[in-house]
């Protein structure tokens, strides 16, 4: 057997180039994709171990890219077969399980050759590039793998063998009381350690696809669900760790970093915030999460003769009995916790939610079929999944109560966000699975009445890193120890179980329920605001300024974008959460007309959306925290609006800067010399008055201060009738002209003739404006 680590190996090629390995990586070069593969194929078949060995680990780099960065490597989480079907169908063939690739590992394994691959070499998360898992080669080939070394039907297939007969031998075995590895910081290499309790070379061939499925499957674990170990996972959670490491930040910005209690745990904190996972890495875990379940799933019924089923129970059973629960629970645990306490508040968080309820919901891989019915109804968890519930009880308590508390500090009037409160809430609201996870806390908070010796033996944390196949501790039939050793074994003795159905947990609920409640009556209020907006327009208005452009004000909000059809999936998602959530919780009608009292659903005498929280001042309206809470999650808003002159409003987008410049002047030379000409026109009380006061006072101006609720009196400054041009720097009033003037040349009309007929036009419109609008505009005196 021979043992080096890679850099040492590519040394010895430095000294002793093999013509082999040069060739090849010439014809990287010159040779196409496909042809490269074929000739590799060629090799892998044609040539010993003793000289492919040599090439294994440029082979590697080729394909998956050099450590430096150098070597590129074939980007199989790019490569689609809509884009490039030709290089995607050769490269599935090549790395295919039965493929020219795995071919070449049991070649060389058939001659003991190893190679050492330490644990940093891991990539700490997939690229960030948007990729479509669906035709991505990464994620058929994980898939493909799944498939074929943990099978849902029937058997691992065998390894093809180079010698005709012969069988492929395992790795050497090690001694079954030294664990798998413990996962921690300190262990440099992976898989250095192997399996323990491996057959020989003549053993049952069932006992050989054992060890290859749990390889595969550790290999996996360490690339996508490892990143600290249990232990360091724990000190994170404790309290006094939590203190220093937030000493430790608050002193980044300072000088002084000589303190112990600091730097010993700095490392800590620097470990935790670097890792990062990205949407893809999430995306391929769940991929793996519902795979297992199916192959969970898979197991045969467990006979009803114990004697039958010590006889007929395999290898490939036994381990579909214990993969979850030995080598994922509970680092995908972990894994969770991180994301739910790191992952931005956005809606890339869906790929962590569904992930999370994909191994919420094992029933839903099994392969019995649901009772086909009349009625289209919920489906009952069945009684059978209690035991996995119980043993996988924070993953249902613990990471419920995390995602409350991220979604009370996320907007609900977005669609995306209110879609993953309904898709959580319509899981939890699954009849039975509420009542099994309250028995599940209730088992946990039993009280123990056995001796202390054996608590403390069966509370220990167990190894759930190692081979199925090693050393178990003793089975736990008391199912309030189970529920207890896994809480135990996950959070540490010290843990303070938060229940999910106790008070503090149904006091979050009730704010999610207000929160859901107001976010209702925010998008109620965008809707109502786009609905009288639409209404509003009119053909001729198109041509002219809309009212808000008139005015100066912006009375929109930056959800109106999201349309009508999302506010209605707003408000339907919204709903159903809170169906959902009254099912799980039992929240009675009474609790329900309360928390809308508090909601602030009433509106006032305008009949508008009230104001943030607030207490008033001498200096005015002053936000309190509710009211800020309110402003930032977009449940209220102040009516903002410009307040001072319409004439000296910032320039807008939609208008051209030089015109609004010289329109102004020209408007202002024009009302500072007939001032009094238009006042005296304003004050006169008939027609002619009525006229001009609809075209030379500003009353939006004077409505908006003297009702405004932020402003503390209800003064405000009459600035007088006048000139206002403004509107004629407006793009869209400029282009509505060329088109008018423009459809007026096919009909031979004249700039002048068509300049005549808008100002016609315009007059018998202000006519009709005076006439039945005078009443209902306010007047400026």
């Amino acid at each position: 057997m021979a043992e080096m680590r890679r850099e040492d190996m590519a040394g010895v090629y430095l000294q002793q180039p093999s013509y082999l390995l040069a060739t090849l990586k010439a014809d990287c070069i010159n040779k196409p994709f496909a042809q490269r593969c074929h000739d590799l194929e060629t090799v892998i078949e044609e040539f010993p171990a003793k000289e492919l060995h040599g090439i294994f680990p440029w082979l590697v780099e080729s394909i998956f890219g050099s450590l430096d960065g150098t070597i590129v490597g074939w980007n199989l989480r790019c490569l689609q077969g809509r884009t490039n079907p030709t290089e995607y169908s050769v490269a599935l063939d090549f790395l295919d399980p039965s493929g020219p690739m795995m071919k070449l590992v049991y070649k060389l394994q058939a001659e003991e050759y190893r190679y050492d691959f330490p644990v940093s070499y891991l990539p700490n998360s997939p690229i960030t590039q948007h990729i479509s898992p669906s035709n991505s080669a990464y994620f058929i080939l994980v898939d493909t793998y799944l498939k074929c070394f943990l099978p849902t039907e029937g058997s691992v297939l065998p390894p093809p063998s180079s010698n005709p007969g012969g069988a492929i031998p395992s790795p050497t075995p090690r001694t079954p009381a030294v664990p798998f590895t413990s996962y921690g910081m300190h262990h440099t290499s992976l898989l250095k350690r192997h399996i323990a309790h491996q057959p020989s070379v003549n053993a049952d061939p069932a006992s050989q696809e054992i060890w290859r499925s749990e390889t595969l499957l550790q290999i996996f674990v360490e690339m996508w669900l490892h990143h600290y170990s249990l232990e360091m996972y724990q000190k994170m959670q404790s309290p006094h760790v939590k203190l220093e490491v937030l000493h430790y930040r608050l002193s980044i910005s300072s000088k002084h970093h000589g303190s112990p209690a600091q730097s010993s745990y700095q490392a800590l904190h620097a470990y935790q915030e670097s890792f990062k996972p990205t949407e893809e890495h999430v995306l391929v875990v769940r991929l793996l999460v519902k795979h297992l379940h199916a192959f969970s799933n898979s197991l045969k019924p467990e006979p009803l003769s114990p004697s039958a089923h010590s006889h007929t129970a395999s290898p490939l059973e036994e381990f579909k009995r214990v993969v979850i629960p030995r080598f994922v629970q509970q680092k995908l645990y972990i894994f969770l916790q991180h994301c739910f306490g790191h992952w931005p508040l956005d809606a890339s968080f869906r790929a962590v939610l569904e992930m999370w309820l994909s191994y919420l919901q094992p029933w839903r891989y099994a392969p019995e079929k649901p009772p086909q019915t009349a009625e289209v109804l919920p489906r009952s968890v069945p009684e059978k999944w209690a035991a996995f519930i119980q043993e996988n009880l924070l993953m249902y308590t613990k990471l419920f109560v995390g995602f409350l508390n991220r979604t009370l500090r996320t907007d609900l009037v977005s669609p995306k966000n209110a879609l993953m409160v309904f898709r959580v809430a319509k899981v939890f609201a699954q009849p039975n699975l509420a009542e099994m996870i309250l028995k599940g806390e209730q088992l946990f908070l039993e009280p123990e009445l056995v001796i202390p010796h054996r608590q403390h033996r069966l509370f220990m944390s167990p190894t759930l890193g190692g081979s199925f196949l090693s050393s178990w501790p003793p089975t736990i039939t008391d199912a309030s120890f189970k529920v207890k050793s896994h809480v135990y074994s996950l959070e540490g003795q010290d843990f303070q179980y938060k229940q999910m159905f106790g008070t503090e947990v149904r006091n979050l609920v009730l704010k999610l329920a207000q929160l859901i409640c107001q976010a209702q009556q925010t998008a109620k209020s965008i809707s109502d605001h786009s609905a009288e907006t639409a209404s509003s327009y009119s053909f001729f208005s198109w041509f002219k300024f809309t009212p808000s452009e008139m005015n100066g004000s912006y009375t929109g909000n930056d959800l109106d974008e999201i349309g009508q059809d999302s506010i209605k999936k707003t408000d339907e998602y919204l709903e159903k959460a809170l169906e959902y959530l009254c099912q799980i919780f039992k929240l009675s009608e009474a609790q329900l007309n309360q928390m809308m009292m508090k909601c602030g659903t009433a509106q006032d005498e305008n009949g508008k959306k009230q104001l943030p929280d607030c207490i008033e001042s001498e200096n005015g309206l002053i936000l309190t925290p509710l009211g800020r809470y309110q402003m930032i999650n977009g449940l209220r808003r102040f009516d903002v609006r410009y307040q001072g002159d319409t004439e000296l409003q910032p320039i807008r987008s939609y208008e051209n800067a030089t015109l609004v410049r010289l329109l102004y002047r020209l408007s202002s030379a024009l009302n500072e010399r007939f001032a009094e000409r238009m006042d005296m026109l304003c004050s006169r009380e008939d027609f002619v008055g009525r006229f001009c006061r609809y075209h030379l006072t500003n009353p939006h101006l004077a409505h908006r201060i003297r009702y405004s609720p932020a402003v503390k009196d209800g003064t405000n400054q009459n600035w007088g009738p006048r000139i206002s041009l403004r509107f004629l720097a407006s793009y869209r009033t400029l282009v509505s002209l060329l088109m008018l003037y423009f459809i007026a040349s096919w009909f031979y009309i004249g700039p002048v003739g068509c300049t005549f007929i808008i100002l016609f036009s315009y007059f018998l419109y202000a006519v009709i404006m005076t006439f039945f609008f005078e009443a209902w505009k306010p007047h400026e005196h």
